[in-house]
């Protein structure tokens, strides 16, 4: 089996399963129990929120534990709206984001809010002068991924949290579930970030949401859990295991850039080789994901092609809707063509070069089959 679907959803690492397996048989309590099988599991998940704060240089109480990005990126938008009634109407993003973001954001639409979409620059960065001229006295929030999901573009988070502090009205929620584990990003002026553990090796179901200066109205209600913002007895091996894949993938962090770079730049070559292939990443993509179209050929039909040897990559974000149309690459690319028939190769570290060769001869198989056809 090749894999190349990385932003999908990632195997979890062996150490990171070991971990929550010991968990699970030596830490029953309920941390938020006052025996002392309660008080060792909350002195294990303190200790697990501590290394996580460490490792992304936060504050130990920001950190509120969910079940994944989706509902971070929710708790983020409804969480902070209902929090700040009287703030403001008016929310800024791009049609970048993932299914999470947008769909949250129309529903606010529908409630009167107003959602503004960023100009993109040829390369996929956000216009900053844009954002300048959108912003307003009543825009309440920004939210914008730090790495899109489908083309892996890299927003220069840094330089708008910068702008975003001559507006202390406006808040600025970063989706970092395709960055973090894969590239240093500064996330220390920004108010909410979201991510999810099944991106970096970790289990899926576990996820957190930074909070930093911001206040947010649950929009899970019950008892007593880790914070006041979301109810639910502690998921504690979920937890210690988020902290332990949080570690490991921070490991080595710019080694395994370069190696990813190096495969990224082989694939890239090869793939423009081809003729009616368009390379829809830019130079502002981070390596771990390659988008590309291929005129003539259906995406589906390419992916169900290369299943049949084993090699399994994806069309768009997993988490996007049964429309064949990719949003992302149309407001990128403008160009209805490519956004009807992009793919999506995503690698990680893990990737074997080996895999790559093997993909290369596979892929230019079927591609000269099914342009025959």
């Amino acid at each position: 089996m090749i894999y190349l679907d990385y932003s999908a959803t990632t195997p979890v690492n062996k150490e990171v399963l070991e971990t929550f397996n010991k968990v699970c048989l030596n830490y029953p309590g309920n941390a938020n129990s006052i025996h002392k099988l309660g008080i060792l599991s909350k002195e294990l998940e303190q200790n697990a929120t501590k290394q996580i704060a460490n490792l992304l240089n936060v504050d130990p109480s920001s950190i509120i534990y969910t079940s994944g990005s989706s509902e971070s990126n929710n708790l983020a938008i409804k969480g902070l709206i209902k929090a700040y009634p009287n703030r403001g109407k008016h929310i800024i993003t791009t049609r970048l984001e993932h299914s999470s973001i947008l769909e949250p954001l129309k529903e606010l639409e529908k409630e009167g809010y107003k959602i503004s979409y960023l100009k993109l620059n040829q390369d996929g960065t956000i216009d900053l002068d844009n954002l300048k001229e959108l912003l307003k006295e009543d825009t309440i929030l920004v939210t914008i991924s730090s790495v899109s999901s489908e083309l892996g573009i890299l927003q220069p988070i840094e330089e708008i949290a910068k702008l975003l502090k001559n507006y202390p009205r406006c808040f600025f929620h970063v989706d970092a579930t395709q960055s973090i584990g894969k590239v240093n990003v500064d996330f220390s002026n920004v108010n909410l970030v979201s991510f999810s553990a099944h991106k970096f090796f970790g289990l899926k179901g576990v996820g957190a949401l930074i909070r930093n200066d911001v206040m947010l109205k649950p929009i899970i209600a019950g008892g007593d859990s880790t914070t006041i913002y979301r109810s639910g007895t502690p998921a504690l091996p979920l937890i210690v295991s988020l902290s332990k894949a949080l570690r490991l993938a921070l490991e080595n962090l710019d080694d395994k850039y370069n190696y990813v770079k190096n495969l990224n730049n082989d694939l890239t070559n090869y793939l423009s080789s081809f003729e009616g292939i368009h390379i829809n990443s830019t130079n502002k993509s981070i390596p771990h994901i390659l988008n590309f179209s291929i005129s003539g050929i259906k995406p589906e039909t390419m992916i169900h092609a290369l299943e049949e040897h084993e090699i399994y990559l994806s069309t768009k974000s997993a988490c996007s809707n049964s429309k064949k149309t990719s949003v992302s690459v149309l407001e990128l690319t403008n160009n209805k063509d490519y956004a009807n028939s992009s793919i999506r190769i995503s690698l990680s570290y893990l990737t074997k070069k080996e895999e790559i060769d093997i993909f290369k001869k596979v892929f230019k198989d079927c591609y000269d089959r099914l342009r025959l056809k």
